[in-house]
């Protein structure tokens, strides 16, 4: 049978939609959704015919399985892309996965502040419009003034017009929607038409190709590079000081690490500096811990605490990596700046919706009553080697396949999330092989399972993580690796 003729055979998308299954079909999905998949799946057949992949034969059982077909595109076209997986990588902060997963009582007060009407911006007490910041502002001022505020002697030199020297008591905190636009939200009030000074050594990229030199120049503030990429020095900041030098900029290296003939000054050096001519002292975090790592086995990571404790005037960071919330930008630091973020029309532009400030909320309450068991990002750091090699052995003695072969070999967790670039997490690992069929197949396969598990490949096996794997995902990964083929 000739092409042409093949085409023929192929029923118009207005005669199936007439037919009884088909309008139930519309019934249930919309005739919208049910046209668009009829056309999509008629198309697949054109196209496959145009290439000569199907004959008179096999295109009477594609005429056959028309309906089953439409209902799977229909299924597809209709099913939420955004979905739940497995993480077994051993990331913990994975960004393509979603970086930090929230509580379970996080979720239980997003549900509450979303599906009723709230107190967003409203003052119960007063019975008047309100501040939406105001939600969180209280908890970090428990979190980040309870141990008190540094206190700098102001220099004696007279102060530079348009510059103070003011030392705050407290600390203020605003949210935008993440630290990139932190970041811009402070540079653009601080130093607007004026120049930032910041070290080479410090100009990052984060993720998406985005970099410190491209954020400042949409804030409208002039970057002022100092010292060289290894090595940087106080003298270096102080001698780019000008009258259009409106603020001194810290980016920690919270994704990568520069080692051997290096130098950088140290954040005391910085904030006398700032004070001794009157000049705001910016750091940007990065992910921005709220406790001290050390506990955990993670050294040099500094806290939001620390920085402010140092004299450090404003603080950037994120809230969905170490500190374990939703995504959102951070900004704490002397209560004056803050209210002029605040006040920049851009704040606005930045500002988060109810969601993010329930999720934080309930996120930040769970560090002030010291339930660190409850963020599940910090859980998984304080797992040890020894708990993680037990479920590995309950997983694998349950898998029970003769398709796949599963080894228990040491390895290490990392943090993720352009979090502590060099810190380590020993851990054990599930190292799955088969004879037959290669490393990239099978962690495909995983992938295909429902939910997904997302594993690593590594030396020609896959490599399963439980660290990131949530202890009642532990039987799913069972049931995955039971169904590998």
């Amino acid at each position: 049978m000739a092409k042409s003729e093949l085409f023929r055979e192929l029923p118009s998308v207005d005669e199936l939609l007439r037919t009884p299954v088909f309008a139930a079909l519309g019934q249930s999905h919309g005739p919208t959704a049910l046209t668009d998949a009829v056309r999509i799946v008629l198309a697949r057949l054109r196209e496959e015919i145009s290439s000569g992949l199907l004959d008179a034969s096999a295109l009477r059982l594609a005429l056959d399985g028309l309906n089953a077909a439409v209902e799977v595109q229909l299924r597809s076209a209709l099913s939420h892309s955004l979905r739940p997986v497995i993480n077994a990588t051993g990331v913990i902060l994975h960004t393509n996965l979603g970086r930090a997963p929230m509580a379970g009582k996080t979720l239980d007060q997003v549900r509450d502040a979303s599906v009723w009407y709230s107190n967003l911006e409203f003052d119960i007490d007063a019975g008047e419009r309100g501040k939406r910041d105001v939600h969180v502002d209280r908890l970090f001022r428990k979190l980040l003034d309870e141990h008190g505020s540094p206190q700098v002697e102001s220099a004696a030199s007279p102060v530079p017009p348009g510059r103070s020297l003011a030392v705050p008591s407290a600390v203020s905190t605003i949210v935008v929607n993440n630290n990139a636009a932190a970041v811009l939200l402070a540079l653009n009030t601080l130093a607007e038409g004026g120049e930032v000074i910041v070290s080479r050594g410090e100009l990052v990229e984060i993720g998406g190709s985005f970099r410190i030199p491209d954020v400042m120049s949409k804030s409208a503030a002039t970057l002022r590079e100092v010292g060289t990429t290894n090595r940087t020095r106080i003298a270096d900041y102080e001698n780019a000081i000008t009258e259009r030098t409106r603020l001194l900029l810290r980016v920690h290296r919270s994704n990568f690490e520069i080692t051997g003939f290096t130098e950088q000054p140290s954040v005391e050096e910085l904030v006398r500096l700032a004070r001794d001519r009157g000049i705001p002292l910016l750091e940007d975090l990065g992910s921005g811990a709220l406790v001290d790592l050390e506990q955990f086995g993670i050294r040099g990571e500094p806290t939001v605490l620390d920085s402010l404790r140092a004299g450090v005037d404003v603080v950037t960071y994120s809230g969905d990596k170490l500190l374990g919330g939703p995504q959102a930008g951070l900004v704490s630091g002397r209560p004056d700046l803050i209210a002029r973020m605040r006040a920049n029309s851009l704040f606005r532009a930045l500002r988060v919706d109810k969601l993010t400030y329930a999720a934080l909320e309930s996120t930040l309450l769970a560090y002030v009553k010291r339930e660190y068991g409850d963020i599940p990002a910090l859980r998984m750091m304080s797992l040890s080697r020894e708990e993680l090699a037990l479920r590995a052995e309950s997983v694998s003695k349950q898998v029970g396949s003769s398709q796949v072969t599963i080894e228990i070999v040491d390895g290490e967790s990392v943090i993720g999330g352009g979090a502590a670039p060099s810190a380590v997490l020993p851990t054990r690992l599930l190292a799955v092989s088969s004879a037959t069929t290669g490393a990239n197949e099978l962690a495909a396969r995983l992938r295909m399972c429902d939910p997904p598990v997302i594993a690593r490949v590594e030396e020609g096996r896959v490599l399963l993580d439980l660290r990131t794997v949530f202890p009642e995902q532990d039987r799913l990964i069972v049931d995955a690796l039971q169904r590998i083929r």
